[in-house]
Parts: structure tokens; sequence; C-alpha cells
């Protein structure tokens, strides 16, 4: 009996963990490829689980945030879905690169051309974003997930300070701190390209050298057999003419 109670106590305590961490990883999310640093560019995926067992996720819209507008929005293609990027324009322009941006991306939607996201299973839909805004911490996006029987779930609750997460929380995209340089893409592809570049001569530069010492090594080397070669003939002409000299000695 005692063994009976242990083993439902567990049980039950197990039900009750796996329902408070299952929001933790059931809802629409999304999360930088990399880093996303303040006023520069990343790439972004927004990772849509399918949460029913008798529906398909076939539709996902998701709202850009309108306090830090993004003058760029870029989806990535993927098999299986149609994409749409909607834009507005923008009450207060945005300067990017020199240029006045008057709209910005306000919304993309995603729509399955065929079974879509089954039970069991989750969809990443990767987006170019940028520039990012310099003046904060996270950019708070808003989802909206369709499922093949019509059921629409809305992730859009906003977290607040100090509370428990909601039921239903909208994707939070975490923001780093800008690099030193300001820059925070390209950079450092350009500096392993410089790195690689400068490896490049080095490579080249010990071929060179090591190409030249080994031709003068076989320089050397053939010099050194020729000589050889005319010292070992001297030798044995030396050697017969001697011979002869003492054959003619005792003779005499």
């Amino acid at each position: 009996m005692k063994a009976s109670r242990i083993a439902a106590a567990a049980a039950v305590a197990g039900s009750a963990v796996l329902a408070l961490s299952a929001p933790a990883f059931a809802h629409v999310s999304v999360q930088a490829e990399g880093t996303a640093a303040k006023g520069g560019y990343a790439v972004v995926d927004f990772k849509v689980p399918n949460e029913r067992d008798n529906a398909s996720t076939t539709k996902l819209e998701v709202t850009f945030p309108t306090d830090h507008p993004l003058a760029s929005a870029m989806p990535e293609p993927i098999n299986g879905w149609d994409v749409k990027v909607t834009k507005s324009k923008l009450d207060k322009p945005l300067e990017l690169h020199g240029e006045k941006i008057t709209e910005a991306v306000s919304k993309i939607t995603w729509t399955a051309t065929g079974d879509g996201i089954k039970a069991g299973f989750f969809q990443k839909f990767p987006i170019s974003i940028g520039a990012l805004p310099e003046d904060a911490d996270e950019l708070v996006f808003k989802a909206i997930q369709t499922y093949s029987n019509k059921e629409v779930v809305r992730w859009i609750e906003v977290q607040e300070d100090g509370a428990e997460e909601p039921e239903n929380p909208a994707p939070v995209l975490e923001l780093s701190a800008a690099s030193e340089d300001g820059h925070s893409h390209g950079s450092s592809t350009a500096e392993d390209a410089s790195a690689g570049t400068d490896d490049a001569k080095a490579a080249a530069s010990s071929s060179t050298e090591a190409a030249a010492s080994a031709d003068s090594s076989d320089t050397t080397a053939r010099v050194l057999a020729v000589a050889g070669i005319a010292v070992g003939v001297a030798g044995v002409a030396y050697g017969v003419t001697a011979g002869r000299r003492r054959g003619a000695d005792s003779n005499a």
C-alpha cells in the first residue's frame, strides 16, 4: 500500500511539473541565429510548434512592433508555404544609410500550400531584419496561429515585470549590446577574409622560400656528386699509373 501511494504521488508530481513547464516550450517564440545586436541586422527564426493532435497549423501571422519599426524584413523562402510581406506608412520617417524611410514592415503572413505543420512537429520561419533599434533591449512581436480545423490561437499577451508568464505570451526578441565599432554585421566576415589573405600570403612566401631552399640543396648535391665522381676517377687513374710504375721498377 505504501509503495502504491508513493508511486501515485510521484505520478501526480510528474504531471504537475509537465503542466507547469509546458508553456515554456509549446508557444510560438522568436530567437536570433547568432547575435541580434542593437543598431545592426540579424536573422531570426519564429519557431511554431503544433499543439493539436487532430489538426495541422496552416497559417502564421506575425505583427511587427510599431514603437520600434523595422525598415527591412526579408523572409526566407520555405517549401510548402506562401509568404506575404505587408508594409505600412510611418508617422515619423526613419533614417537608414543616409536615406529617409517612409514605410516599414508591419506584418508577415505565411500560408501553407500543403499539409502545413502536422501534429508532433514544429516549423521555423526565418527572417532577416534590421536595422535593429539602438534604444531598446527587446522587440515584442505578436503572432496568430491558425489550425486546419479553423481554430485560432493568439500569441499576443505581453509579459509584465514580476508577473507570471501569461497563457499566450507574445514572442520576444532579446537584443544584445552593439559592437565597439558600431557595426554588428559584416565586420567579422571582413576580418576573417583579411586574415585569410594574410595567411595565404604567408603560406605563399613560405612555399617560395622552401622551393628556393630545395633548389639550392638539389644544386649543391649535384655539384658534390660530380666532384665525388671526378675524385674517384682521378684516384683510379692514379692507382693504375702507380701500379704500372711498380711493375716497371721490379722488372728492372
